[in-house]
């Protein structure tokens, strides 16, 4: 989870330390910074000559981790359910209603074809002739 950015004022003081030669180090301990911070502005001042937070990238998810997560634990709970289903769940949730974006994301996620597995054969008939069958294939030398 992301905290708050720090100020421009903080950070042109750690690119000031920075440039005097003071260690992470002891500009962590100064001004009270966690180490990692105060390097990644640092080596962001060195390779890009900026402060600023640059911006990420490529293009932003439409799902958010989050509604994915409910789409998978929604499929595999119930595997017959529909896209269209899905959609309508998707708009309580607060997420897109698109079937072009949740199959996608399901597919990601290793859900294919959602439909009903097959059956067992559990009829009276069925289960004496898999009896049978096991038998006859007990006793074959």
């Amino acid at each position: 989870m992301r905290s708050k950015e720090l100020s421009i004022e903080l950070r042109d003081r750690i690119v000031s330390r920075y440039r005097s030669g003071e260690g992470y180090q002891k500009q962590s301990a100064a001004l009270k910074v966690p180490k990692n911070t105060v390097a990644s502005i640092n080596l962001r001042w060195k390779k890009f000559g900026t402060r600023k937070t640059l911006p990420g990238a490529g293009r932003p998810a439409k799902l958010s981790n989050r509604g994915r997560r409910d789409l998978v634990r929604e499929v595999t709970k119930n595997q017959i359910v529909t896209l269209r289903e899905l959609q309508s769940s998707s708009v309580e949730m607060g997420e897109p209603p698109r079937r072009t974006t949740i199959a996608p994301a399901l597919h990601q996620s290793g859900l294919y074809g959602r439909e009903a597995r097959r059956k067992p054969l559990l009829s009276k008939r069925h289960m004496t002739a898999c009896i049978k069958f096991a038998n006859r294939q007990t006793l074959r030398p």
